[in-house]
């Protein structure tokens, strides 16, 4: 839970901080683990195939599919990470 809050407090942060500039991408390491929490990434994948299960992520989600994990996707990425982990503890999903 305090990953999450990280992850989304500093997407947060950043866009609210923002002035002209481009908010920045979250913590790699942060988005690795919840596209693994979602099913999307193996954890000992490499780097490589983070960008490309990422991507699949927007895609599916309906984001503008650019391998960016901007406020948009880490927002969503929670909520699905979040929602994963209740089907999980109700014995719906593997």
């Amino acid at each position: 839970m305090n990953r999450i809050l990280r992850v989304v407090g500093a997407a947060l942060a950043g866009t609210v901080n923002a002035t002209d500039e481009a908010v920045p991408p979250a913590d790699p390491r942060e988005v690795r683990a919840l596209l693994a929490e979602v099913g999307l990434l193996r954890p000992a994948a490499f780097d490589a195939q983070v960008g490309q299960a990422l991507r699949r992520f927007q895609a599916r989600a309906g984001l503008p599919v650019d391998g960016v994990a901007g406020p948009g996707t880490v927002h969503a990425l929670t909520r699905y990470a979040r929602e994963a982990r209740n089907l999980r503890a109700l014995g719906v999903a593997a």
